[in-house]
């Protein structure tokens, strides 16, 4: 009996799992998946390889339950091109895509059954690779006329030689119609279970460009308030395929993008979709950057991975993985990398951690941080010679015009020695009366240039660069020097730099002359910050200062703290521009690749480096910033040997801080008398205690809050509550700020917080963010 009830047993598991089984191969062959940027249909192509493979995975699980023969799930179907859309604006490509998928089905019909098991039809009418533009829909596309009712035209990109310097300039005669986009309007997308694709890398300073002025125009007002002008093209396809996730049109969104994703204006496009309400979307798997090689053109840039889907629970963990090793790849080859792997919630800057994004702009760092003077147009940079010609030195007034310039590989490498001429604030006429061959000079080599530019202001201000920074000159005048850092480098290098240098737009310029701001920027815990709050170009770090500098919080430092981190800063910077002014082949990169390796304990093997290290010192460096790593850490009472994500915890957690505090009346400026030079600082200063009253009170003020329906914002809001207070909360102080809320309630969602790493449990058994 036993064993007849034992076969039994086994026999209905059997009957469950193939059920089991069956169900979900009915499932797999009716899902639908799109591609909204299907080009050639390689990427759908791909597809149907993996959802062919893995039905055969399927139908193998099920024969080895004793069913044999292809299982009759509505007509015969199995996976084939009717599931896979395509949108694609070209109709030679949209072709080709369709013909890529019937022959990849038939190949793999044949190698799978061969001739015989063909029936016929061979292949149906899907249609389903539309020719349409995937981000907008717009009526007939009209001429762009004048106020003549003249044809408007650009420049299409041709140069020919200038008839007095010979450089090549735009040829005028070389022009373009530009075209208006009427009724412009988001697309609309069929609806699809999935949505994958590989969207176009374009930037948006090259969208003008690429698609032309009354194109990119349309497409930024029909997306106005969903995604910024300077987000990149890419951002409209996922938005468009969030949304439709969101809606749930879609169950998930996968795309590669570029790996500028990330940075801060594209981030904006994902943040109301991450952490928005209804239906927050979650990033269930991410890849922030990975090499890649471009099959257009073969050339290597940096991609980003990103899968989204609507969730009902809270707080989905995420697979997030970062490069731990990466082989360069050779032509057309894939790079070989591996990966190290993080669970938990993905931000929007593809990270695990501490909530960088919610860090706000603090007005004490306000008006101090700025990228340098962008020319539009090289002919405004000239050598010292030249600048002698035209009378510098000799024509009175003009040396307040012609400055020394420096870009980031002038900080980075060897500098040029150039300068650049600096009319802003003159008109021409006065520009022509009182230099004449200055005048001359930009009019033969920046005019013609400036001529073809698609804006206004460019075009008739073009004897002053195009964005010449004047509300920001006024925070650098008066000093002797400022600090500034590259906007991308391999190495976040922060110096000093004399304040008659004009910094190019590729210099983030922070107006600040004290050495103690240069330690503290210099620190670790800093670099940490510009890291995580920052983006890449390709490999490269780039700093970005609103994100950076802006929200960065500054150690509340005693004076002798103060002064140990201005004197280790000083030596700092000394040092190093003394070694190069010894060695002027010896570049800040190839001394800070030495200091790495010395910091990470790796031997110096190739006798550059060793020359690098005698030249520059090296260990010395390395020693400088490790005794300013811990006499900063000091500074803001922390431990020297901090993790990073603790760190950049402690740093959001800083931040709130100091935002309650300027919200109550206390703000630390870091340079008072040129932020607030009417206000008496000692007038406004507000003790901590004061600060964290003025808060209870204003949360005592309005009131118990209603307590969520829905587990989500029930968790959100325990965080809230705890980062508000600015102070450890129990369970019972945490649920008196909830309406009919007790603390059985909130204590299950505290410690999930805190196993999230969202919150940390005090000594004392409450809860702090």
């Amino acid at each position: 009996m036993g064993c007849r009830a034992g076969r039994r047993l086994e026999e209905g598991q059997s009957k469950e799992a193939r059920a089991e089984l069956v169900r979900f191969l009915s499932r797999l062959t009716s899902i639908r998946i799109l591609d909204p940027a299907c080009g050639s249909g390689n990427f759908l192509y791909v597809t149907l390889e993996h959802l062919k493979r893995l039905e055969g995975e399927v139908l193998a699980a099920i024969n080895s339950y004793g069913h044999t023969g292809l299982l009759d799930l509505g007509g015969g179907t199995t996976v084939s091109p009717h599931q896979l859309l395509g949108l694609e604006l070209n109709p030679r490509a949209a072709a080709i895509a369709d013909v890529v998928l019937r022959i990849g089905y038939l190949q793999w019909h044949l190698r799978t059954y061969g001739p015989s098991e063909l029936r016929e039809p061979l292949l149906d009418e899907y249609q389903n690779i539309r020719q349409q533009d995937a981000a907008l829909q717009h009526g007939p596309p009209v001429p762009r006329l004048d106020a003549q009712g003249n044809p408007v035209t650009r420049w299409d990109g041709t140069t020919k030689p200038h008839p007095v310097t010979g450089q090549p300039v735009p040829d005028e005669s070389a022009r373009t119609p530009v075209y208006d986009y009427p009724n412009p309007q988001s697309a609309e997308w069929p609806k699809a279970d999935f949505i994958v694709g590989n969207p176009p890398f374009v930037g948006p300073a090259r969208m003008r460009d690429a698609l032309g002025d009354g194109y990119t125009e349309a497409l930024r007002k029909a997306y106005k308030g969903k995604v910024p002008d300077s987000a990149d093209l890419v951002m409209y396809w996922w938005y468009n395929a969030a949304a439709a996730v969101q809606r749930g049109d879609a169950e998930r969104l996968g795309f590669i993008t570029t790996n500028s994703l990330k940075q801060t204006f594209n981030r904006r496009v994902m943040q109301p979709f991450l952490e928005g309400d209804p239906a927050p979307l979650t990033l269930t798997f991410a890849i922030p950057d990975h090499p890649w090689v471009d099959s257009a053109d073969g050339a290597a840039v940096r991609i980003a991975m990103t899968v989204a889907e609507r969730t009902s629970k809270a707080l989905v963990l995420g697979q997030l993985l970062t490069i731990k090793t990466e082989a360069v790849p050779q032509g057309e080859e894939a790079a070989e990398v591996t990966f190290s792997e993080q669970q938990g919630q993905i931000l929007p800057d593809l990270s695990i951690g501490a909530a960088l994004d919610s860090a706000t702009a603090l007005k004490a760092n306000e008006g101090l941080g700025n990228r340098g003077v962008q020319l539009m147009g090289a002919g405004f940079i000239v050598t010292p010679e030249q600048a002698k010609k035209m009378g510098l030195h000799t024509v009175a007034g003009l040396e307040n015009h012609i400055r020394p310039y420096r870009n980031g590989r002038d900080l980075t490498d060897k500098p040029r020695g150039v300068m650049v001429i600096d009319f802003f604030g003159l008109k021409a006429e006065e520009v022509l009366a009182q230099y004449p061959a200055a005048y001359q000079h930009l009019l033969e080599n920046v005019k013609p240039e400036r001529d073809q530019n698609n804006r206004a202001s460019y075009r008739n201000n073009w004897w002053f660069f195009g964005e010449p920074r004047g509300n920001f000159r006024p925070a650098l005048k008066g000093l002797s020097r400022f600090i500034a850092t590259v906007e991308t480098a391999k190495h976040r290098i922060f110096q000093f730099v004399s304040a008659d240098v004009m910094p190019d737009n590729k210099l983030v310029a922070i107006a600040l002359d004290d050495a103690f701001y240069l330690g503290v920027l210099s620190s670790r815990i800093h670099l940490l910050w510009a890291s995580g709050t920052g983006s890449t170009l390709e490999d490269r770090p780039v700093y970005v200062k609103s994100k950076g500098f802006d929200p960065f919080p500054f150690p509340d430092a005693t004076p002798e703290q103060q002064a140990r981190i201005r004197e280790l800063a000083e030596h700092l910077d000394a040092h190093r521009k003394r070694q190069q002014a010894a060695h002027p082949a010896l570049t800040l990169t190839d001394l800070y690749n030495v200091v790495e390796k010395l910091r990470a304990g790796q031997p110096l093997s190739t006798a550059k480096e060793k020359t690098i290290n005698e030249q520059g010192l090296a260990s010395v460096v390395l020693s400088l910033h490790q005794q300013l790593d811990a006499a900063v850490a000091a500074a803001y009472g922390w431990p020297t040997d901090l993790p990073d994500a603790e760190i950049l915890t402690r740093l959001v957690r800083l931040n709130h801080e100091r935002a309650r505090e300027e919200q109550a009346g206390h703000v630390r400026y870091l340079r008072p008398a040129y932020q607030a030079p009417e206000l008496q600082q000692a007038t406004l200063a507000l003790p901590a205690a004061q600060a964290a009253a003025a808060t209870a009170a204003a949360t005592e003020a309005t009131g118990p809050q209603p307590w969520p329906a829905e587990l989500a914002q029930q968790m959100q809001a325990v965080r809230d509550a705890v980062q508000q207070a600015g102070q450890a909360l129990t369970a019972a102080q945490v649920a008196t700020r909830f309406k009919r809320t007790k603390p059985e309630k909130v204590q299950p969602l505290l410690d999930t917080l805190t196993a999230l790493s969202l919150l940390r449990a005090t000594a004392e058994g409450a809860y702090a963010a």
